[in-house]
This record gives structure tokens, sequence and C-alpha cells, in this order.
């Protein structure tokens, strides 16, 4: 047992495991083919308590800030490599823009839908012409008094296609910078929000990612999420959990990929004796289970600030790089030493190998978090 948990939450972590057995494992194979989870699935989740953590009780949520919770989610998905039901997503990193700024009224709007699987939820940033840049982006939402109207387009949306709510990131007053960008939530069935195409990524098939289209969409001001202008220090002030978040399934993932490695090659033969026998395989079974440690106590570390609140944005910052860059390292040295089995996608590390590239991406490029890091240093 890691220090960071009790035994609350470890014994939370075996009904998590449980319930991803029993109610994601066995239909995974036809989510990626289906590219598309059940919707089922949420509802599901939420009635086993595993979402809205951060939610106020009567309102159906956990009621807690403790950001634990979350990562025994993160971590138990990320040994199964099951990405699909993105709940870790919704729990991490956008959850906390329902619970930060919403009105009470708000809040008992969508709080209870969001937090029985009812409601699913996403946010949506980039664009075709924006990613980490946010105040590149032009999706614009114009005051028309008593409700705003908003055009633009979004791309790159996880849980795109079955989201019912969405945070979107717009620009409310063009010539304002970063103080003119707002957070609004768009809902389905609006007029002029249209979705497009479920988009073919490389990996994380079963993870609906689509682009989204708002043409004079009229957005009441009742879904504006708190003061207009404000978005920006939201964004701002939610990605270090964001980011923490990410590192925290990584570093899962890094275990598992190293749990994998060690068994095959403790079974595989060639040349009359396990391939774990050969001096250079097991060197680099050492550098992974040494790196995958190192990353484990980093992160852990990283868990232990965030509960006290102090993880800064430059620490998270380094976790969310290095640990996923790990993570791409590991996986592609598990491909080499599975042979030719390592390229075919009935084995894990295979599926392991398309659905972790995007780790370094999203969340903000291992180049945006290296520029963080080096402004942090005075830089």
């Amino acid at each position: 047992m890691r220090e960071i948990f009790t035994a609350e939450h470890e014994s939370f972590r075996a009904t998590v495991g449980t319930f991803l057995d029993k109610e994601v494992v066995p239909f995974h194979e036809q989510w990626e083919a289906d590219g598309v989870v059940d919707r089922e699935v949420w509802k599901k989740a939420g009635a086993q308590g595993l979402l809205a953590f951060s939610f106020p009780e009567e309102l159906g949520g956990g009621g807690t800030d403790d950001f634990r919770w979350n990562a025994v989610v993160s971590e138990e998905m990320a040994r199964r490599d099951v990405y699909g039901a993105s709940f870790p997503l919704f729990n991490d990193i956008i959850a906390p823009y329902f619970t930060a700024t919403t009105t009470p009224e708000q809040q008992q709007r969508w709080l209870p839908g969001l937090a029985s699987g009812e409601l699913i939820a996403a946010v949506a940033m980039t664009e075709p012409g924006a990613g980490s840049d946010l105040q590149g982006i032009r999706t614009t939402a114009v005051d028309q008094g008593d409700h705003y109207l908003v055009n633009g387009q979004k791309t790159f949306i996880s849980n795109g296609i079955l989201a019912d709510l969405v945070v979107t990131v717009v620009r409310t007053d063009p010539d304002a910078g970063h103080r003119g960008i707002s957070l609004l939530v768009l809902e389905r069935g609006m007029a002029g929000f249209e979705r497009g195409r479920n988009l073919d990524k490389v990996g994380q098939h079963a993870q609906d990612t689509a682009e989204l289209f708002f043409s004079d969409v009229v957005v009441p001001k009742e879904n504006l999420l708190g003061e207009p202008g404000s978005g920006f220090v939201q964004l701002m002030t939610n990605l270090p959990q964001e980011r923490l978040s990410i590192a925290v399934g990584a570093a899962a993932s890094c275990e598992k990929v190293l749990a994998d490695c060690l068994a095959y090659a403790k079974e595989r033969e060639a040349f009359g004796r396990p391939i774990g026998k050969f001096q250079h395989n097991r060197f680099t079974l050492a550098e992974m289970a040494t790196e995958t440690h190192i990353a484990r106590v980093f992160v852990d570390d990283c868990l232990k600030r965030h509960l006290a609140g102090d993880l800064d944005t430059a620490t998270a910052s380094m976790a969310k790089y290095w640990v996923t860059e790990l993570q791409k390292k590991v996986v592609d040295t598990g491909v080499q030493l599975f042979g030719g089995y390592g390229y075919m996608m009935e084995y894990p590390i295979a599926r392991a190998f398309v659905n972790s590239r995007i780790q370094t991406i999203y969340g903000g490029t291992t180049e945006i978090q290296k520029e963080i890091i080096g402004r942090s240093l005075g830089l």
C-alpha cells in the first residue's frame, strides 16, 4: 500500500476495479469498433458513485475535494487500458468548471444529472487555428441583451459526440485580449449547434472525439460560467489539476506496461532460455523499472502537494511533461521487447502503443510544458 492512500481509498479501489471488470472491460473492444461508448455505462458509473466527487452531496456528488478518489479511478482505468468511458476527463478536468463558479440555479439545473451520468459533459477549447494558444481563439459570443449569439468552430473535442453540456471557450470582447475570454455552457438541441464527424484518430478509438460548429447559436446569459471575461483565469486555475490527472494515468500505464513486459520476458523463450535472461533485456527492464519507480514517487509527491493546495503550475507541468514522455518511451521499448507480437493489435502492448501517443499532446504539449517550466526559472 502506498502511503498516500488510506485503507478507505484502497477499499474504493477494489470497488472501482470490480465495476470496470464487469461494466467496461468486456465491452471495450466493441466500443473501439463503434468509435463511442454506450451511454448506459455513464449511468452505471453514476449509480456506483464513480462520478462527481467534488459536487455537493445534496446534488448527487461525493461532497469532497480529496483528489485521491479521482486518482484511484484514473489509475484503475489506466491499468486496464480502458479509456473510452472517460470518467477521469469528467471528474478531474470538466467537473471543476461546474463547481467553482456556478450559481445556485445552475447547480440545481446541471449537477444532479451530471453526477448520475444522465448528462454527459465536454469542454471545448481547441479550434482549427488555435490549440495551445488559447488567446488565439476566434469563436465569438456577441452580447444581445438577455443572451449571447455564438459563432465559430471547435475541434478535437473529447466526448464531443455524446456530450449534452459543452463548456465552451468563447471571445466576448474581441479587443480585450485574454480578458475578453468567457465560458459558456452550450446544450444539446440548441438551434445552430451542430456536431461534425467523429474523428478518426491514431488510437483511443473508443473515445468519441468530434468537431463542433456554432452558427448563430442563441445561448441565454444564464449559461455563462462566472463573470464575463473571467474565462481565461478559470482555465488557468484548472490547468494544474488537468495536468496532474494526465500524469497520474501515465504513471499507472507505465506500471502496467512494465508488468506486462516482465511477464513476457519470463515466459517467452529464445535460443533455449527466457528472453529475460539475456543481459540486454535485463538491463532494458532494469531501466524501465527504475524510471517507472521515479515516476511513481514524483506523481505521488505531486498528489500530496495538490491535496495540501501547494501544487504550483510549473511542478504540474513538470509532471505532465516528464511522465507522459516516459510513458511513450516505456511503451515503445515494450513493443520492441515483444518483437513481432508487439505489433499485433490483439496484444495489450500494441494497443498501449497507439493509445498512449496522444498523452504528450493533449492537456498542453510537451513543448508548452517546457516553456511554462522555463519561464518559472526566470528565463
